[in-house]
């Protein structure tokens, strides 16, 4: 691992360990913790979610809904690559039932503790439990799954091709993934630089072809997209400054989204510049993939 990806896993686990700790976090006096998850509102979550922990909920910094598509099973091993708080790992359990396996992985200790709590509240913590790890080098043993999925975290890695790799290994002969990913076009380099866009699943993104490559490099097969939303300027502002809830003090050290420059002060670049330079560039798209 280099130097710049380790700051990188850094500076991203900072991020999201301030977004679920942080009472009341704000950014510029209007991003309140209900309203962090994009995905729960705009990426295909319906009637799913009534009986689901608030808490799993309210802490979603997905973009997508990566079961919406999939065919998950009764009896099926699922792993959640990046399975923060829990909202997709209580859904995969619905259908996987006791007789399955439900897996998630993650790096923050802040976010494990807040999907071990929610697993326990819906009363599956004998077939679903979380691991901690990154996802290019998975806790899990090779062939042995079903069902990869993921919610918007891949494009937050700094070695993707690993990942796939990694998602090719532990997927057993026919097994799938489906993820919700952001993928970016031409963004300009000086946005790719910044650590607010980085956080918030844009300035590390690839392109969707780099990322339809790099699972056939893999050896996946059947590689497609099978969703795709492009995002405007006003779906980008609101995505930037939700998933990067983080206090006042916080953000004006790292750079986030509470840094002078987002709330209109004597920064480099503000939110709504940034949200109007890369509107066209940036989609979320749901990516399904098979291992031959």
């Amino acid at each position: 691992m280099t130097t710049r990806q380790a700051e990188i896993r850094k500076h991203v686990s900072e991020s999201y360990t301030r977004a679920v700790t942080t009472p009341g976090a704000s950014c510029c006096g209007g991003m309140q913790p209900a309203q962090k998850g994009v995905a729960v509102k705009s990426a295909g979550y319906g009637s799913e979610l009534g009986d689901l922990p608030a808490d799993a909920v309210e802490n979603s910094f997905g973009c997508g809904n990566p079961l919406a598509f999939s065919e998950v099973s009764e009896g099926d091993t699922v792993i959640d690559l990046g399975s923060g708080a829990g909202i997709d790992l209580l859904i995969a359990a619905r259908r996987t039932g006791p007789t399955g396996h439900v897996i998630g992985i993650d790096m923050t200790e802040a976010m494990i503790e807040r999907a071990n709590a929610n697993i326990a509240s819906a009363g599956v913590s004998d077939y679903v439990q979380v691991r901690k790890g990154l996802i290019e080098h998975l806790p899990v043993e090779s062939g042995t799954v079903d069902w990869v999925i993921s919610n918007c975290v891949i494009n937050l890695s700094p070695e993707k091709d690993r990942v796939f790799a990694e998602i090719a290994r532990v997927l057993k002969p026919g097994g799938r993934m489906l993820v919700s990913d952001i993928v970016v076009e031409s963004l300009p380099e000086e946005l790719r630089r910044n650590q607010a866009l980085y956080n918030s699943c844009v300035a590390g993104a690839i392109s969707e072809k780099e990322y339809l490559d790099g699972l056939r490099r893999a050896g996946m097969t059947d590689v497609q997209v099978r969703t795709r939303h492009v995002y405007d300027e006003v779906q980008l502002e609101s995505l930037i400054e939700s998933e990067i809830v983080e206090p006042a003090a916080a953000g004006a050290k790292s750079g986030g989204c509470c840094a002078p420059s987002c709330c209109g002060g004597s920064g480099d670049i503000d939110v709504a510049q940034m949200a109007r330079r890369a509107s066209g560039k940036v989609a979320s798209i749901s990516v399904y993939a098979r291992k031959a």
